[in-house]
Parts: C-alpha cells; sequence; structure tokens
C-alpha cells in the first residue's frame, strides 16, 4: 500500500485500513452503503494513484450517500477473489453486509457517474 496518495486516504480523511476479515465484516456490515478501495500494487499499477485521487472526489460528488476504507495487503487478494472483481485498483461497493458491485480499474467521471448511480440503485443484498 506504501504510496503517498493511498496514505493521504488515511491520514488526511481518516479513512480505515481493512487487515482482516473481521475488519471488513465489521466495516461493510454498517448501515449504510460502503466503499472498499482495492489498490494493488501502487508500484507497478500507477492506475492505482489514479483511484486514490478520484475516490475522494466521487465521495463528494455523491454527498455522503457512502463511507470509504482502504483494503489492506494481507487480504486484498482474497477479498478480490470473493467479490470476482480481480483486476486492480477497484472499488467495491458493500451495503449493509452484502456486497452490492465492484468497479475495477481507473474509469473516465462520467463512467463512475453512470456505474454508482446504477450501483446506489441496486436493492439491498441479502448477507451471508
Amino acid at each position: 500500500m506504501s504510496h503517498p496518495l493511498i496514505e493521504r486516504l488515511t491520514t488526511e480523511f481518516g479513512w480505515p485500513v481493512l487487515d482482516t476479515d473481521h475488519d471488513v465484516t465489521e466495516f461493510t456490515s454498517r448501515a449504510g452503503t460502503h466503499v472498499l478501495f482495492v489498490p494493488g500494487d501502487a508500484k507497478r499499477n500507477l492506475e492505482t494513484a489514479d483511484v486514490a485521487v478520484i475516490l475522494p472526489e466521487l465521495k463528494i460528488a455523491f454527498q455522503g450517500k457512502f463511507d470509504c476504507a482502504v483494503v489492506g495487503n494481507a487480504i486484498e487478494t482474497e477479498l478480490r477473489e470473493t467479490t470476482r472483481v480481480l483486476k486492480t485498483p477497484s472499488l467495491l461497493f458493500y451495503r449493509d453486509g452484502g456486497f452490492l458491485a465492484g468497479i475495477p480499474k481507473v474509469r473516465d467521471w462520467d463512467d463512475y457517474m453512470h456505474r454508482i448511480v446504477q450501483i446506489l440503485a441496486m436493492p439491498t443484498p441479502q448477507a451471508a
């Protein structure tokens, strides 16, 4: 995770880092919609820094309709496999403990806006 723009999410914005399955469950089980940022390898994937800049702007644009957290390296692979959103960086959307959808890779602004509106309109899934 060691990239200044990812660290900014946790230091400046106070977003939690989710390092265990328990952390993910606890965070995503809260009422409301949650976005987990899966950064991938920031050294090999230049898109990671882009998404680290875009996500706070998306949070502002959607006026608090979701909160955010950063997925730690220890559980990233398992979470990607569980959600079947394999490419990174990615944004994983949850509501009330259930996985809604993911947006892999960097997208242009209009794509994010369109897709997030669709995701937020999805019915709440049944938590496992």
